[in-house]
């Protein structure tokens, strides 16, 4: 026996409501985060959508069933939108907005043919394909935070699968023209689904949102806000661990600096700081470790020295850094700097004891007149 559709239809457009207005006000508190109004703003037209098509057991109109899925069919094109936004990649807002339109037309044409069951087909088919690519955004995104993702993927796929379920049916049934609302087992089905799946979604974006807002303050606290580098508490909680044997330690300080701050300003001043961390990160590979230590004082850590020499690596900074020229309001801004190399020995060693040596690598290389690299002797391993 059919489930009452009106009660099914009527929680799917109360769980899409608080879902709605849970989205919107989240976006009120982050404006930046516009994927929350994509999603919230496409919520929206589902209810619009629903309630429209809800009151169609009281009496069937062709009109009112394709008003329904013209408003659920943008519904689902916003939320595909927000799914492509939290996915912090390029909108392509007029092919989405034309693939809607598209859509909708199609259904469109159908019901101006008189053809609504042909039209619901269509509405279904559209309706899941959208779904569809909502739940590939997610999956292709799910080395974010797999599980989160994966469920979302899972959630919305079953919902598109449940749309093409009741286009077969109508297709099976060969109901090309409707004088009533479509009474099945996958109508049911449908609307189960959706129940589950819109309160599922929601629970998982949310859960996702936050995940992602933990992240970024996380990182925030992590990161030199200036150089996009590690702070100093960030490298010494990565360096908790002994260093493996070979691996180095280079302590950057850059040549009177103070000077460009007296002289061309703190906006000088930080534009070099920015350009040597840009420097410094072209140097890097997947293992290393940079941050900023304070003020002009930098470390870089090389885990893998295979095929390479700490102090060719230091080396080359150097040069290219004293090549580099940073035009500020006031003038060309330049300096040299000085490193200090250090290895950790053959049993490896704590990163504070490396770091001790590379520092006063550093002082010696201040010591010795600046612009220079200081590194321990090349020894041989019989």
């Amino acid at each position: 026996m059919p489930l009452d559709q009106l009660s099914l239809l009527t929680a799917i457009a109360l769980s899409s409501a608080a879902l709605t207005i849970t989205l919107f006000v989240g976006w009120l508190g982050a404006r930046h985060d516009t994927y929350l109004l994509s999603w919230s703003s496409g919520l929206l037209l589902v209810v619009g959508g629903v309630v429209l098509y809800g009151m169609l057991a009281e009496g069937y109109n062709a009109t009112q069933n394709f008003a329904s899925f013209a408003l659920m069919l943008a519904g689902f094109a916003c939320i595909y939108a927000g799914a492509i936004q939290f996915r912090a990649r390029p909108l392509p807002m007029a092919a989405i907005a034309i693939m809607g339109l598209g859509l909708i037309g199609l259904t469109g044409v159908a019901f101006l043919a008189g053809l609504s069951g042909l039209g619901t087909i269509f509405a279904n088919l559209s309706m899941a394909l959208l779904m569809a690519l909502s739940a590939y955004e997610y999956w292709s995104g799910r080395s974010e935070s797999r599980v989160p993702m994966v469920s979302n993927a899972a959630l919305y796929a079953i919902s598109a699968v449940s749309f093409v379920l009741c286009a077969a049916v109508l297709v099976f049934e060969q109901r090309w023209t409707l004088t009533a609302q479509p009474r099945n087992w996958a109508e049911d089905i449908n609307s189960i689904v959706l129940i589950v799946g819109i309160t599922g979604i929601g629970a998982v974006s949310l859960t996702l949102n936050q995940s992602r807002w933990a992240r970024h303050h996380r990182r925030e606290a992590m990161t030199d806000a200036l150089t996009g580098l590690l702070n100093r508490r960030a490298l010494f909680g990565a360096m908790d661990v002994s260093l493996a044997p070979g691996a180095a330690v280079i302590m950057f300080d850059l040549d009177h600096f103070k000077s460009i701050n007296d002289h061309l300003g703190h906006a000088a001043g930080d534009a070099v700081l920015a350009g040597f961390a840009a420097l410094v990160r072209s140097e890097l590979r997947r293992d290393d470790v940079a941050a900023r230590l304070g003020g002009e004082e930098f470390c870089v850590v090389l885990r893998d020295l295979t095929k390479r020499s700490a102090a060719g690596v230091a080396e080359r900074i150097r040069a290219s850094f004293e090549a580099t020229r940073f035009p500020t309001d006031r003038g060309i801004a330049e300096t040299t700097l000085s490193a200090g190399v250090a290895i950790s020995g053959v049993d490896g060693e704590p990163f504070e004891v490396v770091l001790k040596r590379a520092d006063d690598a550093l002082y010696a290389a201040k010591s010795a007149g600046r612009n220079r690299v200081h590194a321990p002797a090349p020894r041989l391993v019989a």
